[in-house]
């Protein structure tokens, strides 16, 4: 059965799932996620699938999963407020030099990214000695998190403060772009550092011992959730969004430090770099109203999409993102995607891809190169064209924009 805009998949017992994903390829092991969440006695409505929906740990990357009386900690997994940021300069291309290696290097050294030493203290992905912007944004943090160690001291993290400001590994990245207009924009991508990963393994494998003990059996061991009015609940909420508000702070100082990097550099002329700036989950929890209740939506890689809201759709390295503006569709829980949406694992982009391939696919941009990268290649996502097709009714694209500099982590 399908609609006009999305395909509808019914399970044989739970709610629908509406997804989506015309023209869009969905794996087989994300369909069965999909209904193995869609049968869980708590959720509400239905379960919504983006365009770039694809196999995660316990939810699909890619879903939105309204809840009446649960929550699910892998659902929001342990990359928690993992989300964009955007920022229109006053620059355009023209003031850009030929060569942007300087730009990027500029970049590099401003903000630590990466992962060296075990993440230990000689770490490359974390500060060495913080500076002054990070610890004054630290101190706005502190009393929460100290309160929430103090129930849960496994929680504590040596490198909290020097995460803050910092981009991480993986998929994560800054870029400098160029809209249709040839304004440039910097954008990035990043969560919550290795302190968000810590809450989420821990409260994670704390809702799986709770499962185990009142011996409530799931379709997947990784849906484990905590009931509504227990203190395991009420403690991961807390938890989680003061995580939420550590990402986003992380994301502020970073784009601040990149800003700074680019006027100092000498490469360009002054600029101003405030102008419909954009900072948006796609990994989080709140609480929200949506048909007469108010419900907990967890978003696992999906933008908040309310009428009028601004929000960040990337494509890989090498591809267009966008930046959109929220129709308000109440079907998708007022979401849309998170970006392109992996087409095949890492493992699988490296087996298939060289770095010969990589170099013709991003080809124009100022970027890493090399072995390492492969796994980020764009031949590994799905069409950033395909997916803004299937999600026309979710968002309007305000502005295209094509990176010219990219730093991963």
């Amino acid at each position: 059965m399908s609609d006009n805009t999305y395909n509808v998949y019914k399970p044989s017992n739970g709610v629908p799932i509406k997804a989506w994903t015309k023209g869009v390829p969905v794996e087989e092991a994300a369909q069965k996620q999909l209904m193995n969440v869609a049968q869980l006695p708590f959720i509400y409505k239905w379960v919504a699938a983006m365009p770039d929906v694809h196999w995660g740990i316990g939810a699909t990357v890619g879903s939105v999963i309204p809840t009446r009386g649960a929550i699910i900690p892998a659902a929001v997994g342990v990359d928690i407020g993992c989300g964009m940021m955007a920022v229109k300069t006053s620059l355009n291309a023209s003031h850009l030099p030929d060569n942007l290696h300087g730009i990027r290097t500029a970049i590099e050294k401003a903000v630590p990214h990466g992962r060296t030493d075990n993440g230990g203290k000689n770490d490359r992905g974390a500060w060495a000695n913080a500076p002054a912007s990070t610890v004054d944004t630290w101190a706005t943090l502190n009393d929460r998190y100290e309160e929430i160690v103090k129930k849960y001291p496994k929680l504590n993290h040596s490198q909290r403060i020097n995460h803050l400001g910092t981009l991480g590994t993986g998929n994560h990245f800054i870029e400098v772009c160029l809209d249709e207009a040839q304004n440039v924009w910097f954008m990035l991508h990043s969560g919550s550092r290795g302190v968000g990963n810590r809450f989420g393994t821990f409260f994670i494998e704390l809702a799986k011992e709770d499962m185990r003990k009142w011996m409530i059996n799931l379709p997947d061991a990784d849906l484990a959730y905590l009931p509504h009015g227990t203190e395991h609940f009420n403690d991961y909420v807390e938890a989680v969004h003061w995580a939420q508000e550590y990402a986003l702070l992380n994301r502020r100082l970073m784009m601040a430090n990149i800003v700074a990097a680019v006027v100092g550099c000498g490469e360009v002329p002054a600029f101003q770099a405030h102008v419909e700036a954009v900072n948006c989950h796609h990994n989080y929890v709140t609480w929200e109203h949506h048909y007469g209740e108010n419900v907990l939506i967890t978003r696992k890689g999906a933008v908040r999409a309310r009428e009028g809201d601004m929000g960040i759709i990337p494509g890989s390295m090498g591809a267009r993102s966008y930046i959109v503006r929220g129709k308000g569709n109440p079907e998708s829980f007022n979401s849309c995607s998170h970006g392109a949406g992996r087409a095949m694992s890492r493992t699988e982009a490296k087996r298939r891809y060289t770095v010969a391939d990589h170099i013709a696919a991003t080809q124009g941009v100022e970027c890493r190169k090399d072995a390492d990268v492969i796994d980020e290649t764009p031949m590994a996502y799905k069409s950033i064209d395909a997916v803004m097709e299937a999600q026309k009714d979710l968002v309007e694209i305000v502005h295209t924009l094509r990176q010219v500099v990219c730093v991963k982590g």
